[in-house]
Formats: C-alpha cells, structure tokens, sequence
C-alpha cells in the first residue's frame, strides 16, 4: 500500500524518475504498475536493479521487519536509500543500516512526512525561536482504529517478527518522532502496553507512556488501534510562555504571550479545518504530498550533497523511544535512555 504513495509522490517531482519496481512476488508490482499507469521495468532480482547504473537510489517499502536487507544491499551496491518508517523494529539494525550507509558513502532517509506539514513546521518555527519560553509539557496521542481484518489479512501484521511491534511501532511512531523533534532528547520512560481490542497478535494495541526530557520538560504518549471509530491524531506543546495545540494540519490552539501581529496572521490562516481523517480508521486515507516534500528533500541533499531533513540517526530516535516503551512495560520499571 505505502509503496503507491512513494509512487505518487514521485511523479511530483521534476528531479525524480521512477525506473524500477521490484517485489518479491512479480504479479504485485505488475499489479500496482497497471493501477498507476507507470512506466517501469517490473523484477524479482532486487541485485539486478541494484546493479543498473541508471538507478541512483531505492526505496523501501517492504513489511517494517524487513527493511534491513534491501537497505544493505543498496549501500553495498553504492546507491542512496530511503526507508519507509520504521527505520527498522528495533535500534541494532536501525545501527546496521546507518552504519552500511556511512561506511559506503550514500545518503539515508527514514521517511516521516508528518515533519513537512505546514502547520506542524509553523510549530517547530517557533519553538525554535525560543517563543514558548521554558518547555514545561509535550504530549501527543494517536487515538485510532483498526478493525480485526486488518490484522488478520495483511500476513505480516501484528506480528513481532516484522511488525516489531503494534500501536506505537506501527502507527504512532510518527507521533513519536514529531515529539522528539519538537522536545528534544528523552531521558527516561516508563510505559504501559495492552492488547484490548483485537485476537491473534502478538503486539499492542493500546499503549501509554510518560516521559521526562533531557530539558527538565515532561512528556505524554497515548497509541491506540483499539479506539473506535478512531480520532485524528494531536500533538500539544506547553511552556511557560503558551501553548501551540494541533490536530493533524489543523491549528486547534495557538497562544503564545506576548502575542504578535504574524500569531494573529497564522490564526487566521489554518482557521479553515482541513478535516482529513490522516488514517485514523482506514490505512489508505492519508495524503501523499508529506512524502512528495520529504522524497523533495532528500532529492536536493543528492544534487547538493548535504543532509537530508530526516536521516537514518533521526530515524533512529523513535525506534529507541518506543523500545524503552516496551521495556518499561514489560519489567515494571522506569528504563534511562543514555546519552538522552
């Protein structure tokens, strides 16, 4: 499914040809090259693509379990690779791709479009520009649902092999990433994950967590694919000087002392709710202009030869954060995130 968003977005951008889909079974790709109308060869041999000198970089969409591989043997073959979130389900081969990337010289992407929406880059703005004050609070919640058939027909789904995990691995961990970047490193975790409202998986399907912050700051997490009929997803940023409160685009509240003529502007602008749902109760009901803006990015960093915005070691951050999640759970105790 993610890989016809790639696609998509692809075809957005000027600098960026499709040349190649390869899949593991061959009528799939056919299947989604017929649906899109692209004009690319279709194999099974991923070393074969790897080795044609017109293909400069891949892309991975396999099941979140299965990234490591495709992504190994595009840096071995010298080609720059983006990753589909998760980097990987777990931070020892999220290391394994980082460090394949960096030894042969080739740029790393962990796609997380939520990053490039204008209202949560507006947030991020701010923030930065110090007009919060003191950071005191960080929450975020994805409150959504998914029907049992879900899990039970995608194969992969809701297993621990290669989903890595439920709730949070799978669907919260743009929340995750999208707190991180806008409150900084965590130092400690303490969580709680249940399986509620589904059978037959192996991962969580309700989650909470608290955080606190390499700042002093306190921290949030709700994750949930048990909640019906499923709510967009928010993240709020408090401080001592104004709270910022959004759901999925939308600006919610935006209060900020002292007030100036350009919050006055930015209210006005995000007045109008865009009301997507962005995947709350159906999987395919997101946007892809996210990813057209983040594969942009990482296009420039290629002709540029800079960073791009997300690259593998801010990729990583989430998987971390939301293992120590399963940590705290499963021991009963607060885990330190060192160096957080």
């Amino acid at each position: 499914m993610i890989a016809r968003f790639h696609a998509r977005a692809l075809a957005e951008i000027p600098d960026a040809r499709l040349v190649a889909l390869v899949s593991r079974r061959e009528v799939n790709a056919r299947a989604m090259a017929t649906e899109l109308g692209l004009d690319c060869t279709v194999s099974t041999d991923l070393n074969a693509v790897l080795a044609r000198p017109d293909v400069q970089a891949l892309i991975v969409t396999t099941p979140s379990g299965a990234h490591l591989e495709p992504a190994l043997a595009a840096a071995q073959a010298g080609k720059h690779v983006v990753v589909e979130k998760p980097l990987e389900i777990t931070t020892a081969r999220c290391d394994q791709i980082i460090d394949a990337c960096d030894r042969h010289g080739v740029k790393l992407c962990t796609i997380f479009p939520s990053r490039f929406g204008d209202a949560n880059r507006t947030l991020k703005a701010a923030i930065d520009a110090g007009r919060f004050g003191r950071l005191t609070l960080g929450e975020t919640t994805c409150k959504w649902w998914r029907s049992q058939s879900y899990y039970d027909e995608g194969g992969w789904k809701g297993t621990k092999a290669l989903d890595g995990g439920g709730a949070l691995m799978n669907q919260a961990i743009h929340n995750v990433d999208l707190l991180l970047w806008m409150m900084g490193d965590v130092t400690h975790i303490s969580g709680f994950t249940a399986t509620l409202a589904h059978e037959r998986i192996e991962v969580e399907d309700t989650a909470v967590a608290c955080l606190r912050f390499a700042n002093g700051a306190l921290g949030v997490i709700e994750a949930a694919t048990s909640v019906h009929p499923g709510w967009p997803k928010t993240i709020a940023i408090h401080g001592d000087h104004g709270t910022v409160v959004i759901e999925q685009d939308d600006v919610l509240r935006w209060e900020l002392a002292p007030e100036t003529p350009e919050d006055r502007a930015l209210k006005e602008r995000f007045a109008q709710k865009t009301g997507a749902s962005g995947g709350s109760s159906n999987p395919a009901a997101i946007s892809h202009v996210g990813h057209a803006r983040q594969l942009a990015d990482f296009v420039r960093a290629i002709q540029t030869n800079t960073s791009p915005l997300v690259d593998g070691r801010e990729g990583r951050k989430a998987v971390q954060v939301i293992e120590a999640i399963y940590q705290s759970a499963t021991t009963g105790r607060t885990v330190t995130i060192v160096g957080g």
